[in-house]
């Protein structure tokens, strides 16, 4: 009978513990199975009107030759507003490519994002239904990947840049990577 109600508190405990560790970890260092290996074979339609080469879009091709960036964003996702001013910045660096991953997005949305806060994109590809999202294990918006001149992926950043990541951790891996 004492069985009864040791159970429940057992089971609390664990469920509890669970949570402890899980307050421990940092959100934005989700780990990555892609680290290191070749970014996924993909081709991706522009968004049209958005002034970036035309709508011409990206593929996997593009993604060689110099280190690049790929952000995943949409126009609905308030994260991603706020990191914006920070790709603009990156935009500027003359040793790294910003490609722009459209998630989910309306093409209009998108464009009067775009229109409105700027676009620090060089091409931007648009991933209606997320199918490419997954095959680059993209957990939501935004996310940013930093991929070296072979088009391997060195680097994902889960959630919002901010100052700091983008000083202390992404500008020195571009840094490392252009060399």
């Amino acid at each position: 009978m004492r069985l009864v109600y040791v159970i429940p508190l057992v089971v609390f405990a664990t469920v509890a513990a669970a949570f402890g560790v899980g307050l421990t970890l940092k959100p934005n260092v989700v780990p990555s199975a892609l680290i290191d290996k070749p970014v996924p074979e993909f081709t991706l339609a522009g968004l049209p009107g958005d002034g970036v080469e035309s709508g011409k879009g990206f593929s996997s091709a593009d993604l060689t030759g110099r280190v690049s960036i790929v952000n995943v964003f949409a126009s609905w996702c308030f994260p991603c507003r706020v990191e914006h001013p920070l790709l603009m910045r990156l935009a500027r660096n003359p040793k790294v490519r910003i490609f722009g991953l459209n998630y989910k997005d309306r093409p209009e949305d998108a464009r009067a994002w775009l229109k409105e806060l700027g676009n620090p994109y060089d091409r931007i590809g648009v991933d209606r239904d997320g199918r490419i999202a997954i095959d680059w294990g993209v957990y939501g918006v935004p996310e940013t990947f930093i991929i070296d001149a072979e088009g391997r992926i060195r680097y994902k950043h889960v959630g919002p840049i901010t100052p700091s990541d983008l000083d202390e951790i992404i500008v020195p891996i571009i840094e490392r990577l252009s060399e």
